[in-house]
């Protein structure tokens, strides 16, 4: 059963029901009888997208576009499959993610590295190649229309280099994937929402990341649409805070770089002071959820992001050596 929240504005938040509830979410944008899915979810995902369609009088012949915000896998892992159900839609990414669309081989290998075999399987199931007549790369500041809805189109790189973020026009609104960071629902308090930087491997780009930002925040949004997960509001200060956290990382995984050279132990290494400076900075939001609870919400992540910055510093020394 699809578990999704009409948000108003014919804006949809759908759960992926990757790992657990409210970790993953895609959006359907509708204007009329034209729709768009902003991201995927995994192979796993598409039947609840196509149930989301039903519940509210759609059918998959009004997909007009399908657009994962980059190719990693709980954005783009079922963009196959969804295209395989909707005729009449065509996918739009950067232009990098449009070969591992259209041959998903070396993205399907490449994942099994970061996730392992069993994992990969489990939880993201097979990757189906998209024809390449239905694909196209996203132009810099192109507007695609839905039924007259205007859809801003922006690279942002920093988390990756092959991300996009999506801007509606209409409601003044982005949906930006993993570029406006990472904030789940349960770490919400009296202080509003808790963000991070989300450097999962192997683009981190701290310098681009902020000027991603900068693009973002020149629009005047009034809120973000977040992959990691739903609608986030206080636009200024959680743009403050996401600079904060890449600078944090950054600075953290470079500090790491200084007193261990063993790559598996400076991994580890990071991600314990990844662990420490999050559950700080929780308590400090006012987050009254015990530790043990914090760290299995955030487990994923950790590990991700210890991945991400290890990767990012093993990238430095070549360009360094």
């Amino acid at each position: 059963m699809a578990n999704y929240q009409a948000l108003g504005d014919g804006i949809y938040c759908i759960d992926t029901a990757l790992y657990r509830t409210g970790m993953a979410a895609c959006y359907l944008i509708t204007e009329g009888d034209a729709a768009a899915f902003i991201d995927t979810g995994t192979y796993f995902t598409i039947p609840h997208l196509l149930e989301v369609l039903d519940a509210i009088g759609l059918s998959p012949a009004h997909v007009h576009y399908v657009i994962p915000t980059h190719v990693h896998l709980d954005h783009g892992g079922g963009a196959g499959e969804l295209m395989a159900h909707c005729p009449n839609a065509t996918l739009i990414t950067h232009s990098k993610g449009i070969p591992h669309m259209v041959d998903p081989s070396k993205l399907q290998a490449g994942s099994t590295v970061v996730y392992g075999a069993e994992a990969f399987a489990k939880d993201y199931g097979k990757l189906v190649p998209i024809p390449a007549e239905r694909a196209r790369a996203a132009l810099e500041g192109e507007k695609i229309s839905l039924n007259g809805r205007q859809l801003l189109l922006l690279e942002t790189a920093g988390h990756a280099n092959h991300h996009i973020c999506i801007f509606d026009t209409q409601t003044q609104m982005g949906f930006t994937g993993d570029t406006f960071g990472i904030s789940y629902r349960e770490f919400d308090t009296p202080q509003g929402a808790w963000l991070f930087a989300p450097t999962t491997p192997v683009a981190f780009d701290p310098g681009h990341w902020q000027a991603s930002i900068d693009k973002l925040m020149a629009l005047n949004p009034q809120a973000m649409h977040l992959t990691h997960y739903g609608r986030v509001t206080e636009m200024e200060r959680l743009s403050h805070m996401l600079r904060q956290s890449v600078t944090d990382l950054s600075q953290l995984a470079l500090k790491a770089y200084e007193t261990e050279s063993d790559s598996v132990k400076r991994k580890a290494l990071i991600q314990d002071q990844i662990r420490t400076l999050w559950l700080q900075q929780l308590r400090e939001h006012g987050c009254t959820l015990s530790t043990e609870t914090c760290l299995e919400l955030l487990a994923v992540d950790l590990d991700l992001n210890a991945q991400g910055l290890e990767v990012w510093l093993q990238r430095l020394a070549k360009k360094a050596a």
